[in-house]
């Protein structure tokens, strides 16, 4: 062998592109050769199950948390739920009370004339009719209308010059709330003559 090398790759076949790495420290020395070095560097059976066992509480409570935190959202969910059941009308109820205010004080005057009743009633009813507007309850009165029967339901038929279905009379007046019916208003119909 030549040049110190403990290896000539020049005699190797094939290997004519193959040139030694200077400064390349290729002896026996670096390679670990007792086991006390490789316990050292791999991790053992017992090392890898506590390492797992370890993942495995820190997930599993991180999973408790989740689910505590879900049924806590669920619980407030429920009572926010019940609440706006039990408490839904507060404000609407508030607003009539105004109303009832004005027809006890009616009642409770000694002396009473039909023009103060009729005036005083009068005001109650712009009161409640302004509860109704805050709260988006509209009124349904179809006089003229041809019959929907979605809103309206018919009592009588009478017969008329007036086209066949048309309101020609309202019994009571029907509502919405927020567009959808709360009450049909109670209607008579016209019918052709039979003359």
């Amino acid at each position: 062998m030549t040049d110190n090398k403990k290896f000539d790759t020049e005699d190797l076949p094939g290997n004519d592109d193959i040139k030694p790495v200077e400064g390349s420290n290729t002896t026996e020395d670096s390679v670990p050769t007792n086991d006390i070095e490789k316990e050292q560097t791999e991790p053992t059976a017992t090392d890898e199950v506590e390492a797992l066992r370890v993942e495995n509480e820190k997930l599993k409570e991180e999973w408790l948390r989740a689910k505590a935190e879900t049924e806590n959202v669920r619980k407030r969910a429920e009572t926010d739920v019940r609440n706006a059941h039990k408490y839904g009308v507060e404000r609407l109820a508030t607003e009539l009370l105004a109303v009832s205010d004005s027809l006890e004080a009616a009642l409770a005057l000694e002396t009473v004339t039909t023009e103060s009743l009729q005036d005083g009633v009068g005001l109650t009813l712009k009161q409640l009719q302004a509860v109704f507007e805050k709260f988006n309850i509209k009124e349904i009165n179809p006089i003229g209308e041809t019959l929907d029967p979605h809103r309206h339901q018919a009592m009588a038929a009478l017969e008329s010059d007036a086209p066949e279905n048309s309101i020609i009379n309202v019994f009571q007046k029907g509502y919405e709330l927020n567009d959808r019916l709360i009450r049909p208003a109670m209607v008579s119909v016209s019918k052709k003559n039979q003359a």
